[in-house]
C-alpha cells in the first residue's frame, strides 16, 4: 500500500519538530547578562537593618545580685556598672592582702641585718689582724689567732646571708603584691560592666537572684551605628562589588516607604560565596540619628535599600 504525498510530508514535519525540540532541551540554558549602562542605578535585594552588637551581658562569678543599676530603655556608656554581685568577702580579702603586702614591703626594705653583718665582719677582721700581730710576737697561741681569722671569714658569710635574705624578702613582697592584685581583680569581677556604649534592650536578672558564671543579666544593643545588610547580583556589577565602594543607603521608617532616611556610606563587607542566583551578601554600617524626642530613628528590622550608582 503506497503512502499519499500529504501523509509523507506530515511525517517529515513531525520528525523535524521533534529533532529541534530535543536539541533545545539538551543545550544548557544561558543566563542573560545585562550589565547596567553608565548612570543606571543598581539596587541590592532583600535589604534590612540589623544590629552591629546585640550582646547578653553575663555575670562572671557566683553569688547573689545585690544591686541593679539599670532599667530597660536606658542608654549606658562603656564601663558603667550595670549590676553588683555580693562582694563582702572579696572586699575583706583585698584588705587582708594589702596588709600582707605592707608587711612584705617592710621586710624587703629592711637593711638592718645587712648593716649588722657588715659591722660584724669589720670588727672580726680587726680582731683577726690584731691577733695575727700578737701571734707573730708569740704573745698568744696559734689556735687563738686562727679562731679570730675564721670569725672574720664567718662575718663575710653573714653579709652574703643577709643579702640573700633581703632578696628573698623582695621576692616575697612581689608575691604578696600579685596576691593583692588578684584579690582586687576578683573584686572587680563582681561588678558587671557595660562593654560598650549602648541601649538596654532587656533586663534579665533580678535583684536578690542567685547567679552563676555566664548567667545573663541584661541585653545590650548598639544603636548609634547600625548595619544594613542585603544581597546584590555580582554579575550585574562585574568587578565593582568590593569593600570600600561608595553607596547610598535608604532606610524606610514607614510602611508606605515614603520619605526614607538617606545616608551615604561605603560597603564594609562582601561575601566570598554566590548563591544559586549569583548573588553575594554585603553590608554597610551607617550612623543612626535621633528625633526630637531623643529616640533613635533607625531601628533594626526596618526595610532598606543599598543603591549603587
Amino acid at each position: 500500500m503506497t503512502r499519499s504525498p500529504i501523509r509523507s510530508r506530515l511525517l517529515i514535519a513531525v520528525f523535524v519538530a521533534l529533532t529541534a525540540s530535543l536539541a533545545n532541551t539538551s543545550a544548557p540554558a544561558q543566563r542573560p547578562s545585562n550589565p547596567p549602562s553608565p548612570g543606571e542605578r543598581v539596587v541590592a535585594d532583600r535589604c534590612s537593618v540589623k544590629f552591629i552588637r546585640n550582646v547578653n551581658i553575663p555575670a562572671e562569678v557566683e553569688g547573689k545580685l545585690i544591686e541593679l543599676r539599670f532599667e530597660e530603655g536606658m542608654d549606658v556608656v562603656s564601663g558603667d556598672v550595670l549590676a553588683v554581685v555580693d562582694d563582702t568577702a572579696a572586699k575583706l580579702t583585698v584588705e587582708f592582702k594589702k596588709a600582707q603586702e605592707k608587711e612584705a614591703m617592710l621586710n624587703a626594705d629592711n637593711d638592718v641585718n645587712v648593716q649588722d653583718a657588715r659591722n660584724t665582719r669589720e670588727l672580726a677582721e680587726a680582731e683577726a689582724e690584731s691577733h695575727k700581730k700578737l701571734y707573730d710576737e708569740q704573745a698568744i697561741p696559734y689556735w687563738e689567732m686562727k679562731k679570730k681569722m675564721l670569725e672574720a671569714v664567718r662575718g663575710a658569710l653573714k653579709i652574703d646571708l643577709a643579702e640573700m635574705q633581703k632578696k628573698i624578702a623582695m621576692a616575697q613582697y612581689v608575691g604578696k603584691r600579685n596576691e593583692r592584685e588578684i584579690a582586687e581583680y576578683e573584686l572587680e569581677r563582681r561588678q558587671i560592666l557595660a562593654p560598650f556604649d549602648g541601649y538596654v534592650e532587656n533586663r534579665i536578672g533580678q535583684q536578690g537572684e542567685w547567679v552563676q558564671p555566664g548567667t545573663p543579666i541584661a541585653t545590650l544593643v548598639q544603636l548609634d551605628r547600625v548595619r544594613v545588610e542585603g544581597v546584590v547580583d555580582a554579575l550585574a556589577f562585574p568587578g565593582r562589588v568590593r569593600a570600600g565602594l561608595p553607596v547610598t543607603v535608604q532606610v524606610f521608617t514607614s510602611s508606605n516607604r515614603q520619605a526614607p532616611i538617606v545616608v551615604e556610606g561605603k560597603i564594609g563587607f562582601v561575601g566570598s560565596e554566590l548563591d544559586l542566583s549569583h548573588r553575594v551578601r554585603i553590608w554597610v554600617d551607617i550612623e543612626n540619628r535621633k528625633d526630637s524626642s531623643d529616640a533613635w530613628m533607625i531601628k533594626p528590622g526596618m526595610d532598606a535599600e543599598i543603591i549603587f550608582e
